[in-house]
């Protein structure tokens, strides 16, 4: 899947990229990068106009036929749409701050439906029918069946806006060995510029500098523990900023959430930590210094 292929290791910076085009002294000129914040403006310029001009299929959502897929569509307010209400003034469209590489950015989540299973933390897997589009509408992506993303892999504008979402509260095997879910999972769109996508990165079918739409269905979530250490990787976040990369306290060069000993003190984090029968974790601290054991060097077994 072309999500997937582009998504993983999304954190790494962009490509430098250089114009096909040669100069008067047959050198090509390097890419000019654009400026993160002016480039947020220009995007949210951009956005907030596809937002006063387009409308999504919520007729088709209040009226289903029954072969609807129940997949968000857009359309431009003109001609026999022209009555149609824009999705500026629809009242299930929030808007959430992102920051990303110091910079605030604006993403919009059109909610048709919530969901009513288990809300995913930003760094779950889930399990996700998607389509991806640019503002003109045109496609650069889809999953013809769902797909599993650990959200840690990818781009920050979807992984941000998956987590309002929850999944299915169960689901159906059948006797060919299809799935069916219980018809609760969460449906809608994600709307980010740029900065929360690849920014001056190009990718097949999307130019550099591109807001993007993702229309998706969550279907389902799995708590992820990355290094299995018995603690979920969202906890593993200790400065609370939604950034797991930046978390390393035995300063070893690997991230606490991968990290199967995070305080470098030879016992693993699963002996320093007591795993209940209902799956909620304690923190032991031994010597009462207000450091739980596995952060502490000092205490090991």
């Amino acid at each position: 899947m072309q999500l997937n292929k582009f998504f993983i290791l999304s954190f790494i910076s962009a490509l430098t990229l250089i114009s096909c085009d040669e100069d008067d002294n047959g050198n090509a000129p390097e890419f000019e990068e654009r400026d993160p914040e002016e480039q947020a403006i220009a995007d949210e310029d951009s956005i907030n106009n596809f937002l006063d001009t387009h409308f999504y299929n919520y007729e088709e959502f209040e009226n289903p036929s029954d072969d609807f897929d129940y997949m968000v569509r857009f359309d431009t307010i003109a001609g026999e749409n022209a009555d149609k209400t824009p999705l500026s003034e629809e009242e299930n469209l929030e808007m959430k701050t992102v920051v990303n590489n110091d910079v605030e950015y604006n993403m919009y989540v059109l909610k048709v439906r919530e969901g009513e299973g288990q809300q995913p933390k930003f760094t779950d897997s889930t399990l996700v029918n998607y389509r991806g589009e640019l503002l003109n509408l045109s496609a650069f992506d889809n999953a013809s069946t769902p797909v599993w993303f650990d959200l840690t892999t990818l781009i920050k504008g979807f992984s941000a806006g998956i987590v309002e979402f929850k999944g299915a509260t169960g689901y159906t095997v059948n006797p060919d060995n299809t799935v069916d879910f219980n018809d609760d999972y969460g449906i809608g769109a994600l709307i980010f510029p740029s900065g929360l996508g690849y920014f001056s990165s190009s990718q097949p079918s999307i130019p550099p500098y591109s807001p993007l739409i993702f229309n998706v269905q969550l279907l389902g979530v799995n708590e992820a523990d990355h290094d299995r250490d018995g603690i979920p990787s969202w906890m593993e976040d200790l400065n609370e900023n939604n950034d797991i990369l930046d978390d390393d306290t035995d300063e070893d060069g690997t991230p606490n959430f991968a990290d199967p000993d995070d305080d470098g003190d030879g016992t693993p984090t699963r002996d320093e930590i007591i795993i209940n029968e209902d799956g909620s974790v304690e923190f032991p601290d031994a010597n009462g210094n207000g450091t739980p054991d596995y952060l502490d060097p000092d205490t090991f077994q």
